[in-house]
């Protein structure tokens, strides 16, 4: 599976967790999401990185949960389930609050609205978890091949700079020498960086020596003119999510969107003519990938097109004042269910060989 694929179907679901507050909803986009990566993620170490996100999902909902509580809601409510003391602040910070009465009207508003954030971060943690940075890194167009050549560096010098602290404090431990503190942090953290700036020199030699960061001569026009589409696309993109992301922006945001992405791609074609490379076994986009990416644009197409149409506000954002009981809307949890086709169309992960433990130590088995 291409793993660009991965990514639009996360983004997806993303875009369709930004349309909507419906606590029903937003939970069955984290299930949809949760259930394609029970079955297709690996033993990788990228692939354990979901569990961070969901923890920094609930984390987010907490704190959103607890500001509401402590700063109070914009939202006004008349049952109040608890007075906290109210500390008094000076005139110049009119319209904030710490302290004061506690309704269920803002607890549930805040519930709402951070349930999903919570559900964004998950949505983007599947993507981390089931696509392949490196493969990722290697299908970049050519206009950002230095980009991705930093990254790859940053990806890989990352775990050494780790090992070289731990050797250095284990090494310290064994001759008797504080390796915490601030003295300790010093003693250990200049033999790191000396180490990580050797091998920056090195690296660079290598690369010098085989080629990297040549470029081809390309007429000024073709310059100018991917500069223009790049620069105005990203702004286009810029404007068009904002849109999504707002009420009032509901009906442009879309065709900016879609016009700004088509833009951006078209300047980082012009921009990859100057990249004079190859690809070894480039990952192919095949029916599969599309498949899996066509599940999420859809899901977030027919989200968006429900909650700019008429009726779709009150079921996709169910109101707090007064407090009604959200309902789950038949044709949005239909799309959100379509998120589902990449469970069923991705091809499954590889099983680990026969004979040796899952995980990341494997331990040779004797002859």
């Amino acid at each position: 599976m291409h793993p660009g694929a991965w990514w639009v179907w996360s983004l997806g679901l993303g875009t369709a967790a930004t349309r909507t507050t419906n606590p029903l909803l937003l939970g069955l986009l984290i299930v949809v999401a949760g259930y394609v990566v029970a079955t297709h993620r690996t033993d990788a170490p990228w692939a354990r990185s979901y569990s961070a996100f969901v923890k920094l999902g609930l984390a987010v909902l907490v704190i959103r949960l607890v500001f509401a509580v402590v700063l109070g809601s914009p939202i006004p409510g008349s049952h109040v389930l608890v007075a906290l003391p109210e500390l008094p602040l000076p005139d110049w910070a009119q319209g904030v609050r710490v302290g004061g009465r506690v309704t269920a009207e803002g607890l549930v508003f805040a519930l709402y609205d951070g349930l999903r954030l919570a559900a964004l971060l998950i949505c983007v943690g599947a993507a981390n978890a089931l696509a392949n940075p490196a493969r990722l890194l290697k299908s970049l167009p050519g206009a950002l091949y230095e980009i991705g050549v930093a990254v790859v560096v940053a990806l890989t010098f990352a775990p050494n700079l780790i090992a070289d602290v731990q050797r250095l404090r284990a090494a310290r431990r064994l001759r008797g020498r504080p390796d915490r503190g601030v003295r300790g942090l010093l003693q250990v953290g200049l033999p790191v960086l000396e180490g990580a700036l050797e091998r920056s020199v090195a690296l660079a030699a290598a690369m010098e020596a085989r080629g990297y960061g040549r470029t081809a001569e390309v007429p000024v026009g073709v310059r100018r003119t991917t500069a223009a589409l790049t620069l105005g696309g990203l702004l286009g993109v810029c404007a068009g999510t904002y849109g999504l992301l707002t009420a009032a922006g509901g009906t442009y945001g879309l065709p900016v969107l879609l016009g700004g992405l088509a833009a951006a791609l078209g300047g980082l074609w012009l921009g990859g003519r100057r990249s004079l490379r190859t690809r070894y076994r480039p990952d192919v986009w095949g029916v599969r990938a599309w498949l899996v990416a066509g599940s999420g644009v859809s899901v977030a197409t027919l989200l968006v097109l429900a909650s700019v149409g008429s009726g779709g506000s009150a079921a996709l954002h169910p109101g707090v004042v007064p407090l009604v009981s959200p309902t789950l809307p038949l044709w949005p949890a239909a799309a959100v269910l379509l998120g589902l086709l990449p469970a069923f169309v991705a091809p499954n992960p590889p099983s680990p060989p026969a004979g040796k433990p899952v995980g990341p130590i494997a331990v040779k088995e004797p002859s």
